[in-house]
């Protein structure tokens, strides 16, 4: 287990440098210039070289990586361009809302998958079964702006139950009013997000009930969903575990995407931001914290398939 831990360790560690000079290379090939951005439209050449000169831009592109990737090693993801700010301190402000944004549409995503999916499975074949398998296809092809729309349309304008955009100035000094206004924007990422985990649930558990343990511990009495929920699905749980790996990446693009439409002060609206204005560093850094958030995540689902089973252990 030791072994394949640092294995995968190592792979996690390579994974991230190859990442690193993919982000920072297709940064630098988009066009404008950041030194002209930063010194305005009434700028000398002298002024936009001295900037340059500065900024270190005039250095060689692996000089520029190596020393860029020194500071990460450290602990420093640089400082904003434009603002002067650490992009570090940053990064920790604005995962304050996205952290928790994330961890709240995983737990929607997860109410709406385990409980339907399996219902839907074991109901295969009558109504009920059939109208939950279409409206997670259906579901699951909603683009999520739309879907974000639509949802603020009945509980926040109609019905008036929650906040349609942003979030309190003090943050999470008020934290049912922080949590209030998270809890649409979660429920558009997890509605969308539930249902295609949904449709892999059911494909799992209809896949576990034709599983020859599950048929002999039906034979011996048991029903076929006690067969199923004692024998069955702490097998089908493996699957889900990867799947939900897989997912995070999708709940992060889908943060970008709602962090816009409700006005929420996180991570990815602050990196749609930063790309618009040719920040850099600041997007560097952030494009590399989210990549490395989902190799994390993946390196610590293998290792939890490592410890949940057995099979993969004793085939070492």
């Amino acid at each position: 287990m030791l072994r394949y831990a640092l294995t995968r360790l190592a792979l996690l560690l390579l994974g991230l440098v190859v990442a690193s000079a993919l982000i920072f290379l297709t940064l630098r090939v988009l066009p404008g210039d950041v030194a002209q951005l930063i010194a305005g439209v009434n700028s000398t050449p002298e002024q936009i070289e001295g900037i340059r000169q500065r900024l270190g831009l005039n250095e060689p592109l692996l000089t520029q990586y190596l020393t860029w990737m020194g500071g990460v090693v450290r602990g420093d993801l640089g400082v904003s361009l434009l603002t002067g700010a650490p992009v570090g301190g940053e990064l920790a402000q604005k995962a304050r809302v996205t952290i928790p944004l994330g961890l709240l549409a995983m737990t929607v995503a997860l109410v709406i998958a385990l409980p339907f999916g399996v219902v839907s499975a074991l109901r295969r074949g009558h109504r009920d079964g059939t109208l939950l398998s279409v409206g997670a296809q259906t579901l699951a092809a909603v683009p999520v702006v739309w879907a974000g729309m639509m949802l603020v349309l009945v509980f926040a304008v109609w019905l008036g139950w929650l906040p349609a955009q942003g979030f309190p100035r003090g943050g999470w000094d008020d934290p049912g009013l922080a949590f209030r206004s998270l809890l649409l924007p979660a429920i558009t990422i997890g509605v969308i997000e539930g249902a295609m985990l949904m449709r892999f649930v059911r494909s799992a558990t209809l896949q576990a009930t034709g599983q020859d343990f599950v048929r002999t511990a039906a034979a011996k009495g048991l029903t076929r969903t006690q067969a199923l929920l004692r024998h069955g699905l702490p097998n089908v749980g493996l699957s889900i575990i990867t799947v939900l790996g897989l997912q995070v990446a999708g709940i992060i693009v889908g943060a970008v995407v709602i962090e816009q439409l409700f006005s929420l002060p996180g991570i990815g609206r602050m990196l749609v931001a930063d790309v618009g204005q040719r920040d850099l560093p600041k997007v560097q850094g952030e494009l590399l914290v989210l990549t490395g958030f989902v190799l994390v995540v993946g390196f610590l689902v293998d290792l939890l398939h490592r410890v949940i089973d057995p099979r993969q252990r004793e085939a070492e």
